[in-house]
């Protein structure tokens, strides 16, 4: 492992990072736009906590590592049939530097992927309104439909009278993947309250371990050597930490920059040394 300012790199990162340097790395793959969302829920004694699952070992990317539910945004997350409640699409459109279209889509495959990830659905019949509970073996079938591709988001909405409750969203940051990655995400986070009367599952196929943790406490874990996280988990972690429940946090999401991209960038020093540096 390599560290700079308390990261550690993977070594094969740290291989892939020296080759790029030296020109051997190729071109840049595009980056994949995605969405991840950090659930958040009080804890004992006050504070609170912040839900993370470990990437499972057989993953390409981030294999063995902590982070938050989220993945890739699908070309069906922008379908204008969509039922929502809350910020428009030309209001998310600001928030996200993105054109109305795809920045519904962003919005959708957070609300999507925390559901297939976690089992939290964020919808409910309209404004105000919360499913309670998705723990059946019918909200089951659909989870594991959305998983496969075979249950359109909005379709799985519209059929039971429910909403997206984009509301419950609130944007933070935006980070893409350094150039030297041959599988990078342009990556939208969000924090979201875990709602009343849902819990979180371990139903994630791409996961081995899930835990709910006091961002701080997970930091100290990190940089104690004890879990694994990229950079982007670590500092988003590290900022939550400051705040005292999750009603601030969702407050201070509403000043967030959400659009400016964050872009780890590889050095290389003459001896080999690979430095990450986060402007």
């Amino acid at each position: 492992m390599t560290e700079y300012e308390g990261w550690r790199l993977p070594d094969a990162l740290v291989e892939r990072a020296r080759l790029w340097r030296a020109g051997e790395g190729g071109p840049a793959p595009v980056p994949r736009v995605s969405a991840t969302v950090v659930l958040l829920r009080p804890a004992e004694g006050g504070g609170f906590e912040a839900y993370v699952l470990r990437r499972a070992a057989s993953m390409a990317f981030a294999s063995g590592m902590y982070a938050f539910p989220g993945g890739g945004v699908d070309p069906v997350d922008g379908d204008p049939d969509l039922r929502w409640v809350g910020p428009s699409a030309g209001d998310w459109m600001h928030r996200l530097d993105r054109p109305p279209g795809e920045a519904q889509a962003v919005v959708c495959a957070a609300a999507r992927e925390v559901f297939e990830e976690a089992g939290v659905l964020l919808a409910g019949s309209g404004t105000g309104a919360l499913v309670a509970d998705v723990t059946g073996d019918d909200w089951e079938s659909d989870r594991q439909r959305l998983v496969r591709h075979e249950l359109p988001f909005a379709e799985m909405l519209t059929r039971r009278g429910l909403v997206l409750r984009g509301d419950l969203l609130g944007a933070w940051a935006r980070w893409v993947t350094p150039e030297f990655e041959t599988r990078r995400f342009d990556t939208y986070f969000f924090v979201a309250a875990l709602p009343e009367g849902q819990r979180t599952r371990d139903v994630s196929g791409e996961a081995d371990h899930t835990m709910w943790v006091r961002p701080g406490e997970a930091v100290a874990r990190y940089e104690a050597g004890k879990i694994a996280m990229l950079p982007p988990t670590v500092v988003m972690l590290g900022e939550l930490a400051v705040y005292q429940d999750v009603a601030g946090v969702l407050a201070a999401a509403a000043a967030r920059d959400a659009a400016t991209p964050v872009t780890p960038r590889a050095e290389v020093a003459p001896d080999g040394t690979v430095r990450l540096h986060v402007p």
